[in-house]
């Protein structure tokens, strides 16, 4: 059995970690932390846990991490894991860091991104990005794996087939981005109240987001080429859910029914990514760890529409799927 820590207990991606991991046949939940004013009973935290888990959620103590856990999941923020992630490792136990504090490989570009200095430079090299289906054999065996963004997931498995088949040009992609409110976190923000979102859809960081720089790493690093990415995310008022058009230039004629090929080939053993035949609908992903692809040709463009949710296979899902991998338990457990 697996003995599993949560720190930073008391967010979304936490939540949906733990109702993964209740169902879980071969983990168990061991540890909650949190900042002391956080802390409290997880069914108090979380009411749909009554009776059905009733640790405390405490501050982090390291011995008794070190006794408790050979697994943590740290489901802090940006620039607030990397206080705890060297930490948390030094207790010899794996960690999965459901932050950006590890996603990018270079230091400088993570600092002009993040505005904050990197306090963490040397687990930066260490860590595996945790996204399995294009970089698992670098996730076997990792003491610390990144879990990739939610937006960077749905975008690189709808990018990887057509990038790695050399079938589009490199220098303009467009990623066109939709997202449910959950993806801006549990704190409290005007521009998300209720009055202010419900019946409201609305784009930002225009040209400037933090994922961009992370999906061109991503493609970079498996296809070995330079790739540029103009991403544009927006949100929307529903809970949760991400679905993505992307626009690419085609580097010769090709027809839809060849890239559902191409694609069915490519994810032809992937227990997550589903190709189908139409664009993909988020209800259909939600609460799962699907990714749900649906490649297509139009007016001289391949366009590739991808939905994931993003609570699920944008973090909590994918870090139980890099859970199993770094544990030698088979993929997909607790997950279909």
């Amino acid at each position: 059995m697996i003995k599993v820590a949560i720190i930073g207990a008391t967010g979304y991606t936490a939540v949906e970690s733990i109702k993964i991991l209740l169902n879980h046949p071969q983990a168990k939940i061991t540890y909650l932390t949190a900042l002391p004013e956080e802390c409290a009973p997880v069914n108090q935290v979380f009411p749909a846990l009554r009776g059905r888990l009733d640790l405390p959620i405490e501050p982090v103590d390291l011995k008794k991490l070190s006794r408790v856990a050979d697994v943590a999941l740290g489901c802090l923020p940006h620039k607030v894991s990397m206080q705890f992630v060297p930490q948390l490792l030094s207790t010899g136990i794996k960690v999965i860091d459901f932050s950006a504090d590890y996603r990018i490989h270079d230091a400088t570009l993570y600092e002009t991104v993040y505005q904050v200095e990197h306090t963490d430079k040397a687990n930066i090299i260490r860590a595996a990005f945790g996204l399995p289906e294009l970089f698992r054999e670098k996730i076997v065996g990792a003491q610390l794996v990144a879990n990739p963004g939610c937006y960077p997931t749905a975008a690189a498995l709808a990018l990887a087939p057509l990038l790695k088949n050399n079938l589009v040009n490199t220098d303009n992609i467009v990623v066109n981005a939709v997202s449910g409110v959950s993806g801006v976190g549990r704190k409290a923000a005007l521009a998300f109240h209720y009055p202010e979102m419900n019946e409201n859809l609305f784009g930002y960081a225009v040209g400037t987001h933090r994922h961009q720089p992370e999906i061109e790493q991503i493609l970079h690093d498996f296809t070995g080429s330079n790739t540029q990415v103009l991403f544009q995310p927006h949100v929307v008022s529903m809970d949760r859910g991400i679905a993505e058009t992307i626009y690419c230039h085609p580097v010769s004629d090709i027809t839809t029914e060849s890239l559902a090929d191409i694609f069915r080939e490519f994810y032809t053993n992937e227990p997550f990514v589903r190709v189908l035949d139409k664009p993909p609908a988020t209800k259909d992903v939600s609460h799962t760890n699907f990714c749900d692809l649906f490649p297509a040709v139009a007016r001289g463009r391949i366009v590739v529409f991808s939905a994931i949710d993003n609570l699920i296979k944008g973090a909590a899902g994918q870090a139980i799927q890099n859970l199993n991998i770094i544990t030698s338990l088979p993929e997909t457990m607790g997950l279909l």
